[in-house]
Protein backbone atom coordinates (compact mmCIF):
# COMPACT_ATOMS: atom_id res chain seq x y z
CA UNK A 1 0.00 0.00 0.00
CA UNK A 2 1.73 3.20 -1.16
CA UNK A 3 0.98 6.13 1.14
CA UNK A 4 1.36 9.83 0.41
CA UNK A 5 -0.24 12.56 2.54
CA UNK A 6 -3.10 10.21 3.37
CA UNK A 7 -3.79 11.12 7.00
CA UNK A 8 -7.41 12.12 6.30
CA UNK A 9 -8.45 8.59 5.31
CA UNK A 10 -5.61 6.32 6.40
CA UNK A 11 -6.97 5.25 9.79
CA UNK A 12 -10.30 4.13 8.29
CA UNK A 13 -8.46 2.13 5.63
CA UNK A 14 -6.14 0.51 8.18
CA UNK A 15 -9.10 -0.51 10.35
CA UNK A 16 -10.68 -2.25 7.35
CA UNK A 17 -7.43 -4.14 6.74
CA UNK A 18 -6.99 -5.17 10.36
CA UNK A 19 -10.59 -6.46 10.42
CA UNK A 20 -9.84 -9.14 7.80
CA UNK A 21 -11.05 -12.68 8.46
CA UNK A 22 -7.70 -13.93 7.14
CA UNK A 23 -5.33 -12.98 9.93
CA UNK A 24 -2.02 -14.31 8.55
CA UNK A 25 -0.83 -11.36 6.47
CA UNK A 26 1.62 -8.48 6.57
CA UNK A 27 0.85 -4.96 5.43
CA UNK A 28 3.81 -3.33 3.69
CA UNK A 29 2.89 0.37 3.88
CA UNK A 30 5.28 2.53 1.86
CA UNK A 31 5.33 6.12 3.09
CA UNK A 32 6.39 8.04 -0.01
CA UNK A 33 7.82 11.12 1.72
CA UNK A 34 4.56 12.35 3.22
CA UNK A 35 4.50 15.81 4.81
CA UNK A 36 1.36 15.29 6.93
CA UNK A 37 0.70 12.78 9.75
CA UNK A 38 0.81 9.71 7.51
CA UNK A 39 4.14 8.44 8.88
CA UNK A 40 3.04 9.05 12.46
CA UNK A 41 -0.23 7.16 11.94
CA UNK A 42 1.59 4.22 10.40
CA UNK A 43 3.98 4.16 13.36
CA UNK A 44 1.09 4.24 15.82
CA UNK A 45 -0.68 1.34 14.15
CA UNK A 46 2.57 -0.63 13.76
CA UNK A 47 3.17 -0.30 17.50
CA UNK A 48 -0.26 -1.86 18.09
CA UNK A 49 -0.05 -4.60 15.46
CA UNK A 50 3.19 -6.24 14.33
CA UNK A 51 1.64 -7.22 10.99
CA UNK A 52 2.04 -3.62 9.84
CA UNK A 53 5.47 -2.92 8.32
CA UNK A 54 5.95 0.78 7.50
CA UNK A 55 8.67 1.63 4.99
CA UNK A 56 9.83 5.24 4.65
CA UNK A 57 11.41 6.65 1.54
CA UNK A 58 11.95 10.07 -0.07
CA UNK A 59 9.07 11.17 -2.25
CA UNK A 60 9.43 9.51 -5.66
CA UNK A 61 5.88 9.03 -6.85
CA UNK A 62 3.46 6.14 -7.14
CA UNK A 63 5.56 3.86 -9.37
CA UNK A 64 8.71 3.94 -7.26
CA UNK A 65 6.59 3.43 -4.13
CA UNK A 66 4.78 0.48 -5.68
CA UNK A 67 8.02 -1.19 -6.73
CA UNK A 68 9.61 -0.59 -3.33
CA UNK A 69 6.62 -2.22 -1.68
CA UNK A 70 6.61 -5.09 -4.17
CA UNK A 71 10.26 -5.86 -3.48
CA UNK A 72 9.71 -5.69 0.30
CA UNK A 73 6.78 -8.11 0.32
CA UNK A 74 7.82 -11.55 1.58
CA UNK A 75 4.75 -13.47 0.41
CA UNK A 76 4.04 -14.80 -3.08
CA UNK A 77 0.43 -13.58 -3.00
CA UNK A 78 0.17 -9.80 -2.92
CA UNK A 79 -3.02 -7.82 -2.42
CA UNK A 80 -2.95 -4.20 -3.58
CA UNK A 81 -4.61 -1.53 -1.51
CA UNK A 82 -4.88 2.27 -1.52
CA UNK A 83 -5.00 4.53 1.50
CA UNK A 84 -8.47 5.91 0.86
CA UNK A 85 -10.40 2.71 0.11
CA UNK A 86 -12.03 0.05 2.30
CA UNK A 87 -11.71 -3.74 2.21
CA UNK A 88 -14.68 -5.99 2.86
CA UNK A 89 -13.81 -8.22 5.87
CA UNK A 90 -13.44 -11.41 3.79
CA UNK A 91 -11.52 -9.90 0.87
CA UNK A 92 -8.07 -11.33 1.63
CA UNK A 93 -9.44 -14.73 2.62
CA UNK A 94 -11.56 -15.08 -0.51
CA UNK A 95 -8.86 -13.90 -2.92
CA UNK A 96 -6.05 -15.93 -1.34
CA UNK A 97 -8.24 -19.04 -1.32
CA UNK A 98 -9.21 -18.48 -4.95
CA UNK A 99 -5.58 -18.24 -6.11
CA UNK A 100 -4.61 -21.30 -4.12
CA UNK A 101 -7.52 -23.24 -5.64
CA UNK A 102 -6.81 -21.94 -9.16
CA UNK A 103 -3.03 -22.18 -9.73
CA UNK A 104 -3.47 -21.18 -13.39
CA UNK A 105 -4.87 -17.75 -12.45
CA UNK A 106 -2.36 -14.90 -12.09
CA UNK A 107 -4.60 -12.04 -10.97
CA UNK A 108 -7.90 -12.17 -9.12
CA UNK A 109 -10.03 -9.09 -8.59
CA UNK A 110 -13.61 -8.55 -7.42
CA UNK A 111 -16.62 -6.36 -7.88
CA UNK A 112 -16.29 -2.88 -6.41
CA UNK A 113 -18.64 -0.17 -5.19
CA UNK A 114 -18.09 3.57 -5.19
CA UNK A 115 -18.50 5.80 -2.17
CA UNK A 116 -19.49 8.24 -0.72
CA UNK A 117 -22.79 8.42 -2.58
CA UNK A 118 -22.92 12.21 -2.67
CA UNK A 119 -19.53 12.43 -4.43
CA UNK A 120 -20.05 9.85 -7.17
CA UNK A 121 -19.86 11.42 -10.60
CA UNK A 122 -21.77 9.87 -13.49
CA UNK A 123 -18.63 8.91 -15.39
CA UNK A 124 -17.25 7.08 -12.35
CA UNK A 125 -20.53 5.22 -11.87
CA UNK A 126 -20.64 4.20 -15.54
CA UNK A 127 -17.06 2.96 -15.32
CA UNK A 128 -17.81 0.87 -12.21
CA UNK A 129 -20.89 -0.60 -13.91
CA UNK A 130 -18.73 -1.65 -16.88
CA UNK A 131 -15.94 -2.89 -14.62
CA UNK A 132 -18.34 -5.06 -12.63
CA UNK A 133 -19.72 -6.61 -15.84
CA UNK A 134 -16.34 -8.24 -16.59
CA UNK A 135 -15.99 -11.39 -14.48
CA UNK A 136 -14.37 -14.19 -16.47
CA UNK A 137 -10.99 -14.28 -18.16
CA UNK A 138 -12.76 -14.12 -21.52
CA UNK A 139 -14.77 -11.05 -20.43
CA UNK A 140 -11.67 -9.21 -19.26
CA UNK A 141 -9.56 -10.02 -22.32
CA UNK A 142 -12.41 -9.22 -24.70
CA UNK A 143 -12.54 -5.62 -23.49
CA UNK A 144 -8.99 -5.03 -22.25
CA UNK A 145 -8.41 -2.44 -25.00
CA UNK A 146 -11.57 -0.53 -24.04
CA UNK A 147 -10.37 0.65 -20.61
CA UNK A 148 -8.49 -0.74 -17.64
CA UNK A 149 -10.63 -3.81 -16.78
CA UNK A 150 -9.39 -4.21 -13.19
CA UNK A 151 -9.59 -1.81 -10.27
CA UNK A 152 -6.00 -1.75 -9.04
CA UNK A 153 -6.68 -1.73 -5.25
CA UNK A 154 -9.10 -4.64 -5.70
CA UNK A 155 -6.57 -7.16 -7.03
CA UNK A 156 -4.47 -9.91 -5.53
CA UNK A 157 -1.73 -11.29 -7.76
CA UNK A 158 1.27 -13.59 -7.81
CA UNK A 159 4.44 -11.65 -7.05
CA UNK A 160 6.65 -13.84 -9.26
CA UNK A 161 4.48 -13.17 -12.32
CA UNK A 162 4.63 -9.40 -11.84
CA UNK A 163 8.40 -9.50 -11.38
CA UNK A 164 8.70 -11.64 -14.52
CA UNK A 165 7.11 -8.91 -16.68
CA UNK A 166 9.23 -6.12 -15.20
CA UNK A 167 7.13 -4.92 -12.23
CA UNK A 168 5.60 -1.44 -12.51
CA UNK A 169 7.04 0.69 -15.30
CA UNK A 170 7.24 4.43 -15.97
CA UNK A 171 5.99 4.67 -19.54
CA UNK A 172 3.96 7.87 -19.50
CA UNK A 173 0.54 6.27 -18.99
CA UNK A 174 -1.35 4.53 -16.17
CA UNK A 175 0.96 2.07 -14.41
CA UNK A 176 -1.81 -0.41 -13.55
CA UNK A 177 -3.30 -0.49 -17.06
CA UNK A 178 0.20 -0.96 -18.43
CA UNK A 179 0.73 -3.91 -16.09
CA UNK A 180 -2.54 -5.59 -17.13
CA UNK A 181 -1.69 -5.13 -20.81
CA UNK A 182 1.78 -6.60 -20.33
CA UNK A 183 0.22 -9.48 -18.43
CA UNK A 184 -2.29 -10.00 -21.23
CA UNK A 185 0.59 -10.15 -23.72
CA UNK A 186 2.40 -12.63 -21.44
CA UNK A 187 -0.62 -14.94 -21.27
CA UNK A 188 -1.79 -14.23 -17.73
CA UNK A 189 -5.12 -15.61 -16.59
CA UNK A 190 -7.43 -12.99 -15.04
CA UNK A 191 -10.54 -13.58 -12.97
CA UNK A 192 -12.93 -11.76 -10.65
CA UNK A 193 -14.79 -13.03 -7.64
CA UNK A 194 -18.39 -11.91 -8.31
CA UNK A 195 -18.74 -10.27 -4.90
CA UNK A 196 -18.21 -6.68 -3.77
CA UNK A 197 -14.94 -6.85 -1.83
CA UNK A 198 -13.76 -3.23 -2.15
CA UNK A 199 -15.32 0.15 -1.50
CA UNK A 200 -13.58 2.55 -3.89
CA UNK A 201 -13.53 6.14 -2.72
CA UNK A 202 -14.35 8.92 -5.18
CA UNK A 203 -12.87 12.34 -4.54
CA UNK A 204 -11.38 15.15 -6.67
CA UNK A 205 -7.84 14.53 -5.36
CA UNK A 206 -7.64 10.97 -6.68
CA UNK A 207 -4.47 10.43 -8.68
CA UNK A 208 -6.51 9.41 -11.71
CA UNK A 209 -7.99 12.92 -11.72
CA UNK A 210 -4.81 14.89 -11.04
CA UNK A 211 -1.96 13.05 -12.79
CA UNK A 212 -1.49 13.40 -16.56
CA UNK A 213 -0.59 9.72 -16.88
CA UNK A 214 -4.30 8.95 -16.55
CA UNK A 215 -5.49 11.33 -19.29
CA UNK A 216 -7.51 10.07 -22.26
CA UNK A 217 -4.63 10.83 -24.61
CA UNK A 218 -2.23 8.70 -22.61
CA UNK A 219 -4.74 5.84 -22.40
CA UNK A 220 -4.93 6.00 -26.20
CA UNK A 221 -1.13 5.87 -26.40
CA UNK A 222 -1.14 2.76 -24.21
CA UNK A 223 -3.80 1.07 -26.32
CA UNK A 224 -2.00 1.86 -29.57
CA UNK A 225 1.31 0.58 -28.21
CA UNK A 226 -0.07 -2.80 -27.12
CA UNK A 227 -2.46 -3.18 -30.04
CA UNK A 228 0.52 -2.74 -32.37
CA UNK A 229 2.53 -5.31 -30.41
CA UNK A 230 -0.35 -7.77 -30.09
CA UNK A 231 -3.59 -8.06 -32.09
CA UNK A 232 -2.39 -5.87 -34.97
CA UNK A 233 1.06 -7.41 -35.35
CA UNK A 234 1.45 -8.92 -38.81
CA UNK A 235 -1.85 -7.56 -40.09
CA UNK A 236 -1.80 -6.09 -43.57
CA UNK A 237 -5.13 -4.26 -43.46
CA UNK A 238 -6.53 -2.47 -40.41
CA UNK A 239 -10.04 -0.99 -40.65
CA UNK A 240 -11.19 1.47 -37.99
CA UNK A 241 -14.90 1.41 -37.16
CA UNK A 242 -15.50 4.93 -35.89
CA UNK A 243 -14.43 8.15 -37.59
CA UNK A 244 -15.41 10.34 -34.64
CA UNK A 245 -13.22 11.85 -31.95
CA UNK A 246 -12.08 8.58 -30.37
CA UNK A 247 -11.30 6.83 -33.66
CA UNK A 248 -9.55 9.91 -34.97
CA UNK A 249 -7.31 10.22 -31.93
CA UNK A 250 -6.53 6.51 -31.69
CA UNK A 251 -5.75 6.36 -35.42
CA UNK A 252 -3.12 9.06 -34.97
CA UNK A 253 -1.15 6.90 -32.55
CA UNK A 254 -1.61 3.76 -34.65
CA UNK A 255 -0.31 5.47 -37.78
CA UNK A 256 2.68 6.76 -35.82
CA UNK A 257 3.36 3.15 -34.82
CA UNK A 258 3.39 2.12 -38.49
CA UNK A 259 0.07 0.27 -38.41
CA UNK A 260 -1.39 -0.23 -41.96
CA UNK A 261 -4.67 1.58 -41.40
CA UNK A 262 -6.57 1.50 -44.70
CA UNK A 263 -10.07 2.84 -44.10
CA UNK A 264 -12.71 4.02 -41.64
CA UNK A 265 -16.27 2.80 -41.15
CA UNK A 266 -18.98 5.11 -39.81
CA UNK A 267 -22.78 5.34 -39.76
CA UNK A 268 -22.90 9.15 -39.85
CA UNK A 269 -24.00 10.20 -43.37
CA UNK A 270 -22.16 13.49 -42.90
CA UNK A 271 -18.87 11.58 -42.60
CA UNK A 272 -19.42 8.86 -45.21
CA UNK A 273 -17.65 9.63 -48.48
CA UNK A 274 -15.20 11.99 -46.83
CA UNK A 275 -11.73 11.18 -45.54
CA UNK A 276 -10.06 10.98 -42.16
CA UNK A 277 -6.27 11.21 -42.02
CA UNK A 278 -6.32 10.87 -45.80
CA UNK A 279 -8.23 7.59 -45.66
CA UNK A 280 -11.76 6.98 -46.98
CA UNK A 281 -14.80 6.72 -44.71
CA UNK A 282 -17.21 3.95 -45.77
CA UNK A 283 -20.68 2.92 -44.56
CA UNK A 284 -20.97 -0.40 -42.68
CA UNK A 285 -22.50 -2.10 -45.73
CA UNK A 286 -19.16 -1.83 -47.54
CA UNK A 287 -17.16 -3.58 -44.82
CA UNK A 288 -17.47 -7.09 -46.38
CA UNK A 289 -15.94 -5.83 -49.63
CA UNK A 290 -13.12 -4.07 -47.74
CA UNK A 291 -12.57 -7.25 -45.73
CA UNK A 292 -12.41 -9.52 -48.77
CA UNK A 293 -9.99 -7.23 -50.60
CA UNK A 294 -7.71 -6.72 -47.59
CA UNK A 295 -4.59 -8.67 -46.67
CA UNK A 296 -4.95 -10.46 -43.33
CA UNK A 297 -7.52 -7.84 -42.26
CA UNK A 298 -8.67 -6.82 -38.78
CA UNK A 299 -11.27 -4.34 -37.52
CA UNK A 300 -10.90 -2.03 -34.52
CA UNK A 301 -14.17 -0.71 -33.07
CA UNK A 302 -13.44 2.74 -31.62
CA UNK A 303 -16.84 4.34 -30.98
CA UNK A 304 -16.99 5.69 -27.44
CA UNK A 305 -20.68 6.71 -27.20
CA UNK A 306 -22.50 4.79 -24.47
CA UNK A 307 -24.22 1.73 -25.92
CA UNK A 308 -22.39 2.00 -29.24
CA UNK A 309 -20.08 -0.95 -28.56
CA UNK A 310 -23.03 -3.34 -28.31
CA UNK A 311 -24.48 -2.04 -31.59
CA UNK A 312 -21.15 -2.36 -33.39
CA UNK A 313 -20.69 -5.84 -31.92
CA UNK A 314 -24.07 -6.90 -33.32
CA UNK A 315 -23.18 -5.61 -36.79
CA UNK A 316 -19.78 -7.30 -36.80
CA UNK A 317 -21.29 -10.55 -35.55
CA UNK A 318 -23.78 -10.33 -38.41
CA UNK A 319 -20.81 -10.14 -40.78
CA UNK A 320 -19.54 -13.38 -39.13
CA UNK A 321 -16.44 -11.64 -37.77
CA UNK A 322 -15.18 -13.20 -34.55
CA UNK A 323 -14.31 -10.89 -31.66
CA UNK A 324 -10.78 -11.49 -30.42
CA UNK A 325 -9.71 -12.89 -33.77
CA UNK A 326 -11.14 -10.70 -36.52
CA UNK A 327 -11.92 -7.61 -34.49
CA UNK A 328 -11.31 -5.91 -31.14
CA UNK A 329 -13.18 -3.22 -29.25
CA UNK A 330 -10.95 -0.24 -28.47
CA UNK A 331 -13.49 2.21 -26.99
Amino acid sequence: MPCFNASATLAETLESILAQTLEDFELVAVDDGSTDRTAALLAEYAARDERIRPLSRPHGGIITALNAGLQACRAELIARMDTDDLMAPARLEKQATFLKDHPDVTVVSSLVSGFPDDSLQQGFQIYIEWLNSLITHADICREIFVESPLCHPSVTYRKSAVLDVGSYCEVGWAEDYDLWLRGYMAGWQFRKIPENLLAWREHPERLTRTDGRYSLENFLRAKAHYLAAGPLAGRGTVIMWGAGMHGRRLSKHLLRAGIPLKAFIDIDPKKIGRTRRGLPIHPPEELPVLWQSGHNPVVLAAVAARGARELVRARLNAFHLVEGRDWWAAA
